[in-house]
């Protein structure tokens, strides 16, 4: 698993880079509150997705119209590359109905990647809801990377069930509330400390916002460990912008996956762009090549 690490890594324009292929379904595994597990066979998008990319699927033959997916995890040797999306309208309804064998045209990878930053060896990693899967892919990468010691710290939140059965984590973590010890399996599988927030009551999740976990674990770092921390988001547009003003009170760099609708994603239509504040004043960019990443202050700079 590779990743773009600043000084290490050139982030090459799109051309040449996004590939069209005729992927077949491996898997569609459904999971409460209407959401699919996707694992497509797409061998040139799995050699070369970086986590932050995702990838455009037709969800049916009667709608033309592709959907972006985040990519969640990727297997290069086996040509796989798995989605988790959760059904919100006709595109993801048809795609849900897809069975194993089927195909689907996708179009990917697309998209300007995480970058990871050696200086900052505490990653902390914060999913909301649907943008939980380009934080798994993330933190996939950052246990892979012999280059340096990683010390990632997984955060998710969720008002609907996750998408996953939860227990309680045998990693010891300093700086969390008392009682909040429920965990992803596959985090703790990987020894990625991981903790759930939601306010849904669900056992052993902080009884609130992700972003206030957050707030609280990072309020129990000491001024040394806080320059270490970088953050990484993504989710619904409330969760980002509260993540990207916590970073900026606290000094703290970050980098945001935006969501947004999207025709072409290959940067053709521009109607996916958002405004965001440069040196040199505000400027529009495309989500889809452009970003999905971008540094959380040029996005929601605080007031």
């Amino acid at each position: 698993m590779k990743l773009a690490t600043s000084g290490s890594v050139h982030i090459k324009p799109q051309r040449g880079t996004i590939f069209l292929e005729n992927a077949e379904i491996l898997e569609q595994q459904q999971f409460p509150g209407e959401q699919y597990l996707l694992r497509l066979k797409a061998p040139e998008c799995a050699a070369r997705a970086l986590p932050g990319s995702f990838i455009h699927l037709t969800c049916d033959a009667v709608l033309p119209m592709r959907r972006p997916m985040s990519i969640m995890r990727v297997s290069r040797h086996e040509g796989w590359v798995e989605c988790l999306y959760k059904v919100v309208g006709e595109g993801s309804r048809l795609l849900a109905q897809r069975q194993r064998g089927d195909r689907v045209s996708s179009l990917g990878p697309i998209g300007q990647p995480f970058v990871l930053h050696p200086e900052r060896p505490r990653p902390l990693l914060i999913g909301g809801g649907v943008g939980i899967p380009p934080m798994i892919f993330l933190a996939d990468a950052l246990r892979h990377d012999r280059r340096m010691k990683w010390k990632p710290l997984v955060l998710m939140g969720s008002e609907i069930p996750f998408p996953f059965t939860t227990r309680p984590s045998n990693i010891l973590l300093p700086g969390m509330p008392d009682g909040v010890i429920g965990c992803m399996p596959l985090m703790e599988d990987w020894d990625i400390p991981s903790r759930l927030a939601s306010q849904q009551g669900y056992p052993g999740c902080y009884d609130g916002y992700v972003t206030e976990l957050a707030r609280y674990w990072l309020g129990s770092l000491d001024k040394k460990s806080l320059l270490e921390v970088e953050i990484f988001a993504c989710g619904p547009t409330p969760m980002l912008k509260a993540a990207a003003h916590l970073a900026q009170k606290l000094g703290v760099p970050s980098q945001l996956s935006l969501e947004e609708f999207m025709a072409c994603a290959v940067g053709g239509c521009a109607g996916c762009t958002v405004e965001i504040h440069t040196s040199g004043g505000p400027a529009m960019k495309r989500v889809c090549v452009d970003g999905p990443v971008f540094e959380g202050a040029s996005v929601f700079p605080c007031d």
